[in-house]
């Protein structure tokens, strides 16, 4: 049962419960819910009256009329999710993303961490109020134009009936996963190449939890809150990394060779 509840695909999900149960952190939705919501439809409302049918259309010549639909409308949810996320990028709601992340881990006894990163103020009432000014710079998940790509790329897959949705989530889950712990790794202090190298041997876990967290991102109007709670679940699958690592003497690899027992996806 251990192993089950410490999956990386179930971190996106205890997000969501998290911050549901921690009300120190609606102010942090509080101010961007509108927007939030205001942009998803508005894109979505776009691409479905723009793109939908022209897709079915020609999804129809690979899956059969009826899988046209249902793959065209993962496949347009897929695409409102990646332009949304885009345009938020534009109206900073990285920084939400960052304050989210770091109170999650003050509040999990990793406050220590986030001072490597800004001013913690450790007499104020609940985690967020104890969030201060950035001694560094701070950024939750960077533009990745190799990710776009990568969507591009993989974008025909959803022309193949029935496994093609599957599919494309699965590669390219991969990369969103990862970029769920930029900050964590920012934290750490890694160089790209520490980076790179911890990613290398964990990329099953990176790829489920990117899995899971894009399926919550496929939510029409929601995309972006759940965007927001997946922060919470990142932060949380952190600080179990912190403590892991703690144990093994802070060690930057975080697990030491052939003796360590892999977690499960």
């Amino acid at each position: 049962m251990t192993l089950i509840q410490e999956a990386s695909w179930l971190y996106p999900l205890k997000g969501v419960v998290y911050f549901a149960s921690h009300p120190f952190l609606y102010p942090l939705l509080r101010a961007r819910l509108l927007p939030c919501l205001i942009l998803s439809f508005f894109v979505l409302a776009n691409l479905f009256f723009w793109t939908y049918l022209p897709q079915v259309a020609f999804l129809a010549i690979f899956h059969g009329r009826h899988l046209a639909f249902i793959n065209g409308a993962f496949l347009v949810l897929g695409e409102g999710s990646i332009i949304t996320a885009l345009l938020f990028e534009c109206f900073f709601v990285d920084e939400t993303l960052v304050d989210v992340f770091d109170a999650t881990l003050i509040n999990e006894g990793c406050g220590a961490l986030v001072a490597t990163s800004r001013v913690i103020d450790p007499s104020a009432s609940d985690p967020v109020k104890q969030l201060g000014k950035p001694t560094t710079s701070v950024v939750y998940s960077p533009f990745s134009l190799r990710q776009i790509i990568e969507f591009i790329i993989f974008l025909p897959l959803n022309f193949i009936p029935v496994a093609g949705t599957p599919l494309f989530l699965v590669m390219t889950g991969y990369r969103a996963g990862q970029l769920h712990h930029f900050r964590y790794f920012q934290l750490l202090g890694f160089t790209k190449k520490e980076r790179n190298h911890y990613l290398s041997r964990r990329k099953l876990r990176y790829t489920w939890f990117g899995v899971t967290a894009l399926m919550l991102q496929l939510f029409p109007v929601l995309s972006m809150l759940f965007l927001i709670t997946t922060s919470a679940g990142s932060a949380l699958w952190a600080s179990r990394l912190e403590k892991k690592r703690s144990l093994m003497g802070n060690s930057n690899d975080l697990e030491p060779g052939p003796r360590y027992e892999d977690d499960p996806p």
